[in-house]
């Protein structure tokens, strides 16, 4: 069995998927852009802000489930630029500072709204 969750302090999805899933023990939570949830634009600031927004959307997912960033298993990163990947590596390490969650992160050709990262999660549910 499959619970789709949403919450409106994360952006809404763009397209026919769910913010997350939730399955089998698990929260699958899709890319999430840089998007402020409010106004619906990418976050202005360069790599550093837009890492920063992506992550708190994966907060907001969680949250709305009574789970922490600390319950993230794997994270997957998507890059316009490998070049980024100091800063965005800066900002996500604000964000887990222990127990760290498995994590790839790959350069992508582009990503919607020409954002300049995208980040997936999978969180154990307790």
């Amino acid at each position: 069995m499959k619970e789709i969750v949403n919450t409106n302090n994360a952006p809404a999805a763009i397209g026919p998927y769910s913010q997350a899933v939730k399955a089998n023990g698990f929260l699958f939570i899709s890319g999430q852009l840089p998007l402020d949830p409010a106004s619906g634009m990418i976050a202005e600031g360069g790599i550093e802000a837009q890492t920063r927004q992506s992550l708190k959307n994966i907060q907001s997912i969680l949250n709305a489930k009574g789970l922490k960033l600390e319950d993230v298993v794997k994270t997957t990163v998507f890059l316009a630029d490998m070049n980024d990947f100091t800063a965005m590596n800066g900002v996500y390490a604000e964000f887990f500072t222990s127990d760290f969650p498995a994590r790839a992160a790959v350069q992508v050709a582009r990503l919607p709204k020409d954002a300049l990262v995208e980040i997936e999660a999978i969180a154990y549910c307790k």
